[in-house]
C-alpha cells in the first residue's frame, strides 16, 4: 500500500494501532476548514515522544517537538503545530513529516484544506434532526452541491467517564457539502440547524469557507454536556443514573453527574480553534432540573468557552459568540403551559431576551411560533430557525448591520385601579401586530405560581411602538404582580404570534 493511500485507512482504524507512527488526530482529514486569520489554527496529532516533527503547507515550513509524556493507553504522544493566521482561504495540502525509529522520514498528508469559519452544532434531537426530516428537505439536499466550500463533519454518539483527546468515533468524515454528505439518513447527517445556519452565513459573507462540526445526542439534559467544575458551581451532583438512546440504536446506562457527552463530545475538539458554537437543546430540562437551567446553561457556555482558550492558548476567542435555538414546541395544544416556557426564560438567563450582559455575545432564534402538526417536538420547520439563528448570528457574532431580533420588552407602565396596560418596545423600527392574543396579567400575589389564576389581557390598540392591554375584569381595580406573554408549551398557530417586526415578518418577539 502506497504511504499516501495508508493516510485513509488511518483516519478509519481504531487508535489501538498505536506503534509509534505519526498521524494526525482522528478528525484532521481531507476536505476540512481550519481556522482563518486573524485567529491561528491549530494542527495535532500523535507520533512517537521526543520526535521532530515538521509541517508543510503553501511553500512554509513549521517544526515542533512531540511530548515526551504519552497522551493515551497507546503510549503516544502528542505533536502541535501552531499556524500563523491565514486569509488565503485555499485549498492547501499539508504535509507532516516525522523520522521513524529505524531511521526513514514517514509522510502523511491532508489535500483540499480550506481556510474559513468554524463552528460547533451541538445539543439534543432538533439539533440531531437531519435535513432529509424537515420540510423542502429534497430541494435542499439536491441544491448542496452548489456550496462546495461548505464543509461538514459529523461526531458518533459516544459517552465517557473522562475526558478524552480523542473522538470514540465518527459518522460523517470531514465533507464538501453535496447531496450525500447532506442528505444522509435520518436524524443522522447532516444536522438540519447546523446546515441551514451555515449555509445561509456562507451566503451572506460572499461565499466564506464554513466548516460545521454536529456533535449532539438527541434526549439529552444540558447536565451531560457539561464539565465537573461547571455543574459543581450550580449545585449539581447527582449520581442518578440515566439511559442514553441512540436514535434507533440500543442504550446505554450512564451517570448524569459524569460529564459524558462533554467529556466524548466536546473535549475531544477543544484543541482546535473555533470561531464560535450554535446549541438546540432544553426540552430534556423542561422535567428535570429546570429551576437551575439558568445558570447550567450559562455555566456550560462560559465553561465551553474557558476550556477552548486554555486548550488552545489563547488562541480561541475567549468569549466566542454562541448561539442557541430558544424552545420550539410540543403539545398541539394551546392550554397546556408546562416546562417549556420556564426553559425559554432561563434560556436568555432570566433577562427575556439576548444579547444582554449576563453572558456576552450569546444570540438566538425565537421558534415557539414554528408549530408543525402532527410532528410535536420536532418540528420540521427548520428554515425558518435557520434563517432566525443567522440573522442573530450576522449581527452578533459578526456585527453586520441586520435586521436579527423581533420587539423587545423597553416598558411597562400600569396606574393602579386602571383597566389598560401599556407596553413600549425597542429592537424595531415598527410592530407587526398580528392578533390581539397572547398576554395574560395576574392580580393574586403570591398565588401567581398558580398558572390557573391568570387571566388574558387582550390587545386593544397599538401606536407606533406602543400596545395597549385592556385587563379582563376580575383583575380590574387591583394591583397587578405579573405580567406575561405566550407563557405556553404551544402558544399559538404557525407564525401567528402576536407581535413581530414590521420590516421583517419572519422575527417574533420572545416570550
Amino acid at each position: 500500500m502506497a504511504m499516501l493511500e495508508l493516510l485513509s485507512l488511518l483516519f478509519l482504524i481504531s487508535t489501538s494501532c498505536g506503534n509509534g507512527v505519526p498521524r494526525f488526530a482522528n478528525y484532521f482529514q481531507d476536505h476540512m476548514v481550519l481556522q482563518r486569520a486573524p485567529l491561528k489554527a491549530v494542527i495535532w496529532g500523535f507520533g512517537e515522544a521526543n520526535k521532530l516533527t515538521t509541517l508543510q503547507i503553501n511553500n512554509k515550513i513549521y517544526a515542533t517537538i512531540s511530548r515526551a509524556e504519552p497522551a493515551n493507553n497507546l503510549g503516544e504522544s502528542i505533536w502541535t503545530v501552531i499556524l500563523d493566521p491565514v486569509s488565503d482561504e485555499g485549498p492547501f495540502d499539508i504535509q507532516i513529516t516525522q523520522p521513524l525509529t529505524n531511521g526513514t522520514l514517514y509522510n502523511i498528508t491532508l489535500r483540499d484544506v480550506l481556510f474559513g469559519d468554524v463552528w460547533i452544532c451541538s445539543g439534543q434531537s432538533n439539533m440531531q434532526m437531519a435535513v432529509i426530516d424537515i420540510f423542502n428537505a429534497t430541494e435542499e439536499i439536491n441544491n448542496a452541491s452548489k456550496y462546495p466550500k461548505i464543509r461538514v463533519f459529523t461526531a458518533a454518539l459516544r459517552p465517557s467517564d473522562t475526558p478524552i483527546e480523542e473522538l470514540l468515533g465518527i459518522v460523517e468524515n470531514w465533507s464538501a457539502a453535496s447531496p450525500e454528505s447532506i442528505g444522509g439518513p435520518s436524524f443522522t447527517y447532516m444536522s438540519a440547524v447546523c446546515w441551514l445556519y451555515g449555509r445561509m452565513i456562507h451566503e451572506a459573507l460572499g461565499g466564506r469557507p464554513i466548516g460545521l462540526i454536529a456533535t449532539s445526542w438527541g434526549g439529552t439534559a444540558i447536565e451531560l454536556w457539561m464539565p465537573p467544575e461547571a455543574l459543581h458551581d450550580c449545585g449539581i451532583s447527582s449520581n442518578e443514573k440515566i439511559s442514553l438512546q441512540p436514535y434507533d440504536q440500543s442504550s446505554e446506562i450512564v451517570s448524569l453527574s459524569n460529564s459524558n457527552l462533554f467529556n466524548a463530545m466536546i473535549y475531544p475538539f477543544t484543541r482546535m480553534v473555533v470561531y464560535g458554537a450554535i446549541w438546540y437543546q432544553g426540552e430534556a430540562n423542561a422535567g428535570y432540573n429546570t429551576d437551575k437551567y439558568a445558570c447550567t446553561f450559562s455555566k456550560m457556555i462560559q465553561s465551553w468557552r474557558q476550556t477552548w482558550n486554555d486548550r488552545t492558548s489563547n488562541l480561541t476567542d475567549p468569549n466566542f459568540p454562541f448561539g442557541f435555538v430558544q424552545l420550539s414546541t410540543w403539545s398541539n395544544t394551546s392550554t397546556q403551559v408546562g416546562g417549556f416556557p420556564i426553559i425559554r426564560w432561563h434560556q436568555t438567563f432570566d433577562v427575556g431576551y439576548v444579547p444582554n450582559n449576563v453572558v456576552p455575545k450569546v444570540f438566538m432564534a425565537v421558534a415557539l411560533d414554528l408549530r408543525d402538526d402532527p410532528n410535536g417536538i420536532h418540528p420540521r420547520t427548520k428554515h425558518d430557525v435557520g434563517y432566525r439563528l443567522s440573522r442573530s448570528g450576522l449581527a452578533v457574532a459578526y456585527n453586520q448591520e441586520v435586521e436579527y431580533q423581533g420587539p423587545i420588552v423597553s416598558s411597562v407602565s400600569y396606574s393602579s385601579g386602571s383597566t389598560t396596560v401599556n407596553i413600549t418596545y425597542t429592537g424595531v423600527q415598527n410592530i407587526d401586530l398580528r392578533n390581539p392574543n397572547g398576554f395574560e396579567v395576574c392580580c393574586q400575589g403570591s398565588k401567581c405560581t398558580n398558572d390557573s389564576l391568570w387571566v388574558p389581557a387582550t390587545v386593544s390598540s397599538k401606536n407606533a411602538l406602543t400596545i395597549t392591554l385592556t385587563i379582563s375584569n376580575s383583575c380590574v381595580g387591583q394591583q397587578l404582580y405579573g405580567l406575561r406573554y405566550l407563557w405556553r408549551e404551544t402558544p399559538c398557530p404557525f407564525k401567528q404570534a402576536a407581535l413581530y417586526s414590521y420590516t421583517d415578518r419572519n422575527l417574533p418577539s420572545p416570550p
